[in-house]
This record gives structure tokens, C-alpha cells and sequence, in this order.
């Protein structure tokens, strides 16, 4: 006759208290006002950004004549523009055409070697009719904030057109307007797809490091000396 085996005992994990809801009246209106104010400070960045930005968003056609625009970096496929970064550049080209601008400054990361959106950005562009020495380069873009301040600090803009996707667009006008870069934002269309969803979604969370950054007016990650690519690219369009 086999013994029967003899199973090790093993404690049992403790299992995670659900938490209660309060049963008073008083208990379950503080729960309440609670949610209500996390949510009011939530949404309080959203909010500031739409204020900020509410008479700065313009299109291709009515945005005002400006001597610089910016187009921010939004990834490569294989070393060339993504889908979405194409359409920033192809509204950029369109503002040369029409006259609208003079010079396109192109802001985005170049942190490693085999990673270079800025030259991405220039090499399309002059394929699509801007000149060479009308693209200036901005190689430390790693974020909009510090694509803002460079853009004041480094590069000595003043003035510029904001080009992005619309769901980018406002936090881009409203953190360049803190840097102290007068701005006007083109938001450009974009296919409804997973990216776009994404990119929507991740602004909400966006907004709360915009409100901080406006706030407290960090240094941008990589600052350096500052260039004289702005001035001198204007200085040849004249």
C-alpha cells in the first residue's frame, strides 16, 4: 500500500483589503468633493493651455505673415520622416511657397549617432522646394519645452509659426509662449489612427509637466552657446 505524499504547507498570501466606501452621509459627501477637486486639478492644465492659446491657432491660409517657423520633430521610420512628421514638413514647405515665411527652424533628437531627425527634417524639406539655406537646425529639440526655450535662448527667436498635429499644437504655443517666444500654431491634419489616439491621450498627461514647466522655467536638458543660424539665414533672404 502506497503512502499517500505528503504536501509542503505553504502560507498563504495575504489578500488585499478592498477598500470601504464610507457608510455615513458626512463620510460619503467628503468622498465626493474629493473626486470633484482631483478632477478640477486635472483638468486645471488643460484648461490653462486653451486660455493661453484660445486666439493663437491659425491655419496655412490665415496664419500671419512671420520670418521663422518651427517645426518640431515627431519620429523616423527608418531614418526618414514619419507619417506624422511629413505632414508637419509638407505645411512648412507650403508656408515657404506662399511667402508666408522666411525660415524653417527644425527642432528635434539627435542623442545618438544613428539617430537624426533634425537632418531627416532638412533633407526632406529641401526636396520639397525650401533651400538649403533657409533650414536651420536645432539638435537638441528632446522635448517641446526645451525646443521653446532654445528657440529664444540659443537661436534668438522672438517671433515664430508653431507647426504640429492638432493634439500637440496648443501645448506647443502655450509652452513657447512661456519661453518667451511669441507664437502663432498651425495644427496640421492628420489621419484618425492609432498614433492619433495615442498622441491625444498622452496630452492630457502632457498638459500637468506644461503647466510645471511654464511654472517654474526649467533649464533645457542640453543648452549650450548660442547660434547665429537664425540670423544668418534671414540675413540671406533679404
Amino acid at each position: 500500500m502506497r503512502r499517500p505524499r505528503l504536501r509542503a504547507w505553504k502560507p498563504r498570501a495575504p489578500r488585499p483589503r478592498r477598500p470601504r466606501l464610507p457608510r455615513t452621509r458626512a463620510g460619503q459627501r467628503r468622498l465626493v468633493q474629493a473626486v470633484m477637486a482631483g478632477c478640477v486639478l486635472a483638468l486645471l492644465p488643460s484648461t490653462w493651455m486653451y486660455v493661453v492659446t484660445g486666439d493663437r491657432l491659425r491655419t496655412i491660409a490665415d496664419v500671419p505673415r512671420t520670418e521663422v517657423a518651427v517645426v518640431f520633430g515627431a519620429g523616423l521610420w527608418d531614418g526618414e520622416p514619419s507619417p506624422y512628421l511629413a505632414n508637419r514638413l509638407d505645411a512648412a514647405a507650403k508656408l515657404y511657397r506662399a511667402g508666408r515665411i522666411e525660415v524653417v527652424l527644425v527642432t528635434g533628437d539627435n542623442s545618438r549617432e544613428d539617430y537624426d531627425e533634425p537632418d531627416a527634417m532638412r533633407t526632406y524639406l529641401t526636396e520639397h522646394g525650401v533651400p538649403d539655406a533657409r533650414i536651420v537646425s536645432d539638435y537638441a529639440g528632446f522635448d517641446t519645452w526645451d525646443s521653446c526655450v532654445r528657440a529664444k535662448k540659443i537661436f534668438g527667436v522672438d517671433k515664430a509659426v508653431l507647426i504640429s498635429q492638432g493634439f500637440h499644437i496648443r501645448r506647443a504655443v502655450a509652452l513657447c509662449q512661456a519661453a518667451g517666444v511669441t507664437s502663432y500654431g498651425v495644427g496640421v491634419d492628420a489621419k484618425h489612427d492609432v498614433t492619433w489616439y495615442y498622441g491625444g491621450t498622452r496630452e492630457i498627461l502632457a498638459a500637468g509637466k506644461a503647466a510645471l514647466d511654464a511654472v517654474f522655467e526649467p533649464d533645457p536638458r542640453f543648452l549650450g552657446p548660442k547660434e547665429a543660424g537664425v540670423n544668418r539665414a534671414l540675413a540671406d533672404a533679404r
